[in-house]
């Protein structure tokens, strides 16, 4: 992936009020040209209010951002000519044919005819819809009406991309076929900032992240980063005798190591968990098992999941895959 120090989104104190309810509540943030910027938070929090303000489709109350070094508020029409937008509802023209209505966004984003249709026919091919790319949009199913409303905002191969929530809906070979696309538009210079609740997208896409809670940036960076912000590991150690486990487990309940909570044996896995919290209590751990005689075969440490992370910041937990493919949008 392309990288660089300039940053082709910019946001400084963002407010947007709806009544008494402060949507965004002085959002700062960055996204770094040729990268994915992972906004993550639950339902409510901000997220689509703030792709709304970055695509010029509502005006912030006070605040300032800039997209590629044009000014949201100032220059929303060369800010529209510079993005892609799929929000978390298809926005295609279901009168039209699937392939039309991709032509037709090309033409309007002033791509020459010939390119139009070269950029239609390649795009509906990536996203599995060439078969049906002269039926009518709306006899498309949802998730077919997803995909191409996916196209639709990659046509133009825009030089910032908002993904609001993308893959909501969609089956998990189409959900890769998303992935993929994102990944090659970034490796050729774009700039994605992705707002999604599916912890493996983000992990999967996401240069950094920002969490938002309550319209507030509440953490960001890096997944490593943040899974060292919320703290605690857990010390994975296999015996090179797995019947000295249960051995292994007592010697470090009855040691009573400062802040060890204890260790959880795992016979069919053959491991000894141990959380910790530190890397003393990590060094305390090991050298007290080694004065005790036991010979240790392998040891590593396994930091919190991304959902883990989630819902320490937020105390929300994030949706499972199963409640993400509905089985009547998912085609």
């Amino acid at each position: 992936m392309t990288r660089n120090d300039r940053n082709a989104v910019e946001v400084r104190g963002l407010v947007k009020h709806y009544g008494e309810t402060k949507a965004l509540d002085g959002v700062d943030l960055d996204v770094r040209q040729g990268t994915v910027l992972g906004v993550l938070g639950p339902n409510g929090a901000g997220k689509t209010t703030l792709v709304r303000c970055l695509s010029t489709l509502i005006v912030p109350d006070a605040g300032h951002a800039t997209v590629a070094g044009l000014d949201v508020v100032r220059q929303p029409r060369r800010v529209r000519r510079t993005i892609g937008l799929t929000g978390q509802y298809a926005s295609v023209d279901e009168k039209l044919p699937g392939w039309e209505n991709l032509y037709m966004i090309g033409r309007l984003l002033d791509l020459p005819r010939k390119e139009a249709k070269q950029r239609a026919d390649e795009l509906l091919e990536r996203f599995s819809l060439t078969d049906a790319a002269k039926r009518p949009a709306a006899t498309y199913s949802g998730g077919m009406r997803r995909r191409l409303d996916l196209a639709a905002s990659m046509i133009g191969r825009p030089a910032v991309l908002y993904l609001d929530e993308p893959t909501t809906g969609l089956d998990p070979r189409t959900r890769n076929e998303v992935w993929d696309e994102v990944q090659r538009m970034v490796a050729e210079g774009a700039t994605v900032l992705l707002t999604t609740q599916y912890m493996e997208e983000a992990e999967q896409l996401a240069d950094s992240l920002t969490v938002i809670d309550r319209g507030r940036v509440i953490a960001e960076g890096a997944v490593p980063e943040l899974k060292a912000k919320v703290g605690g590991r857990t010390l994975r150690i296999g015996p090179a005798d797995p019947a000295e486990l249960p051995l292994m487990a007592a010697a470090i309940r009855e040691a009573g190591l400062d802040g060890v909570a204890g260790a959880q044996p795992v016979p069919d896995e053959g491991v000894l968990y141990v959380p910790i919290l530190s890397d003393e209590q990590l060094t305390a751990v090991v050298g007290l098992l080694g004065a005790r005689g036991f010979a240790i075969a392998d040891i590593g440490t396994d930091l919190p999941s991304l959902d883990e992370v989630f819902l320490a910041l937020t105390g929300q937990r994030t949706a499972s895959v199963d409640e993400m493919i509905p089985q009547e949008v998912a085609a």
